[in-house]
């Protein structure tokens, strides 16, 4: 490999130039602005980490397995590490930001639920040392890999293959958990093994789209903070015996037999594509939402929206008319696109809120989300997850 002098006294190879070359884009997107966290970009090999990846052949379920060159491990791009989509490795942009907001300091011990290739464990080494980190994954083959890559380039944190809803209770309790995976509600294991006075991060998804990243703040009775005001999501959380399920939208069958037809002047073609709203959605819609495009003449791109419920429920809503009013189909038990309008509609009322005006409270019996206080109860979600 051909040697360069990057600045005095400091030999560069091609790889740490690309490496820097990220870490500059990152904080000039600003995505990274700590000088800890840009050193760590800057000297972790993300591409023997990351030294294949597997990507879907179009229009089919078929996956091909590719080497990762230096330009594309040092992009921000995420990437499957194992075929049919069963783990990737996360946007560089997503990971920086995430551990910016994670606040760590000399000595904190971290908790990383999902270690995956086991470049965020890196990260944390070279910030923190080997003995502060601690990495989780169900993958058992994940974990051989990260560990061997890892130690390949000089990191030992402590790996193991474990179930993400227990937590590592051995080595608790943490200064800071950090998630790279989404759940639907808190694990009590997460926030049980958190120092108090500590921090957790997590991906709140109720369902594929539907949530966002929240920061919670460990008290003596639970934890407590509010969502990130920018996007960002993982692959959902799987436990011991669970088969991985995609995200991606299904399509549902849909009974016509009962068709009630009606227009509507909701301004939103697409509601799943508005994260905010369509997170408030789902906190009255019913279970198993599918959703997606659809249209009869397969010669031209469909434009015709739907969503479809477990329960069967279904709606299709047409592009804009002229007027600005849009034809819908709806049937089953639950009006689906009326739920929607009322969402919308007292999203207009709350004033718009962006996702920094919501919250999430997690207690050991209770998951609330609320809006600008804790008191403003919006909705309860499912029960706190125990592993006891």
């Amino acid at each position: 490999m051909r040697l360069r002098i990057f600045s005095p006294g400091q030999l560069v190879t091609d790889w740490t130039v690309h490496a820097v070359r990220m870490a500059d884009d990152l904080t000039t997107a600003g995505k990274l602005w700590s000088a800890p966290w840009q050193a760590a970009v800057r000297a972790v090999p993300r591409h023997e980490l990351v030294p294949v990846h597997y990507q879907r052949v179009p229009g089919t379920e078929q996956w091909t397995r590719a080497e990762t060159t230096l330009d594309l491990a040092y992009s921000n791009t995420a990437l499957f590490v194992l075929p049919d989509g069963l783990s990737s490795t996360s946007m560089p942009s997503l990971m920086t930001r995430m551990l910016e907001a994670l606040d760590v300091h000399d000595r904190h011990n971290v908790l990383e639920i999902g270690a995956g290739t086991g470049y965020n464990a890196a990260l944390l080494c070279h910030r923190l040392g080997d003995q502060h980190v601690f990495a989780i994954d169900l993958e058992p083959t994940l974990v051989q890999l990260a560990r061997q890559r890892l130690a390949r380039i000089g990191y030992h944190p402590t790996l193991v293959t474990a179930d993400a809803v227990n937590g590592l209770p051995e080595h608790a309790p943490y200064d800071r958990v950090i998630a790279t995976c989404s759940v639907p509600a808190v694990p009590w294991s997460w926030v049980e093994q958190t120092r108090e006075g500590g921090l957790i991060l997590a991906d709140i998804k109720l369902a594929a789209l539907t949530g966002n990243l929240v920061l919670l703040h460990r008290t003596a009775d639970g934890a407590q903070g509010r969502f990130d005001r920018t996007y960002g999501g993982f692959m959902a959380m799987r436990s011991s015996g669970e088969t991985y399920s995609s995200s991606r939208p299904r399509r549902i069958h849909r009974d016509r037999s009962s068709t009630r037809i009606r227009t509507s002047t909701l301004d939103v073609s697409h509601p799943w594509e508005h994260s905010v709203l369509w997170f408030l959605a789902h906190l009255h819609l019913p279970p198993g939402i599918s959703f997606g495009l659809c249209g009869k003449d397969t010669s031209t791109p469909p434009t015709t929206a739907f969503l479809s419920a477990a329960d069967g429920s279904w709606c299709e809503i047409d592009e804009p008319s002229p007027d600005g009013t849009r034809h819908v189909r709806e049937a089953g038990p639950h009006q689906l696109w009326r739920i929607i309008e009322e969402t919308h509609a007292t999203w207009l009322r709350m004033d718009q809120p962006g996702w920094e005006r919501f919250g999430l409270t997690v207690t050991t019996n209770r998951q609330a989300v609320w809006l600008d206080e804790p008191r403003n109860v919006l909705r309860q979600l499912t029960e706190t997850h125990s592993s006891r």
